[in-house]
């Protein structure tokens, strides 16, 4: 899709200040540069992120997950974040080499408050932060070490709208294809067989219980 020409579109600053209004002084002054002692004890607390990186016309946004306190805190501008396994694709370790900016959004289930942190990545097979990150006496190959720029707690309307922890808001799975299924039907564009799903998930599980921290 191309840029739409026939709606009306907020395309200046001075557009967007009109309508959104201007964020309040207080708001403006939450913004630190530092990690203080409330931004440490939540990275500490979080077992979740989610890491946003762009590189020339492309932007993804991407999970990490571990065990509570698998960030790192080096000093009050600096994170460590291991780089776990996984499909080897790869977009956010390209996009950081060709852009570093990066924004992280830390959550600790059932807290509604976020913790958003933006600065600049690296890239690093340092061994002594990887031996900093071993989980299960496994270290990771890569770390992505975090230059922050500005930290501040994010307010929780965005959770509270979606009732996100509320357990009665939960789908119930079989609602829902298993991603055997639709990675069958996405790469063979043809209706998945019960044997094929069966198959294809099996072996995704398999990955999962043995390549978790190490392949």
């Amino acid at each position: 899709m191309t840029k739409p020409q026939d709606i009306s579109l907020v395309d200046s600053l001075d557009q967007l200040t009109a309508i959104n209004g201007e964020p309040s002084q207080s708001t403006q002054l939450k913004i630190l540069t530092e990690l203080d002692d409330h931004a440490r004890n939540f990275v500490n607390r979080s077992p979740f992120l989610l890491m946003g990186t762009g590189a020339q016309g492309s932007g993804d946004v991407s999970p990490r997950g571990d065990e509570p306190g698998f960030v790192k805190v080096l000093d009050e501008t600096t994170l460590l974040i291991p780089e776990r396994p996984g499909n080897r694709i790869a977009d956010t370790l390209r996009n950081i080499l060709n852009n570093p900016a990066v924004g992280i959004l830390m959550l600790i289930p059932g807290m509604d408050d976020t913790l958003r942190v933006n600065g600049d990545a690296y890239i690093s097979d340092e061994k002594s932060y990887l031996e900093m990150l071993v989980h299960k006496g496994k270290p990771p190959k890569l770390s992505i070490v975090i230059d922050v720029k500005e930290v501040y707690f994010h307010c929780p309307k965005a959770f509270i709208r979606s009732s996100l922890w509320d357990p009665e808001s939960q789908m119930p799975r079989e609602q829902f294809p298993t991603l055997g299924k639709i990675l069958i039907e996405q790469i063979r564009g043809r209706e998945a067989t019960p044997d094929e799903v069966a198959a294809v998930d099996a072996g995704l599980e398999s990955d999962i219980q043995n390549n978790l921290y190490h392949s």
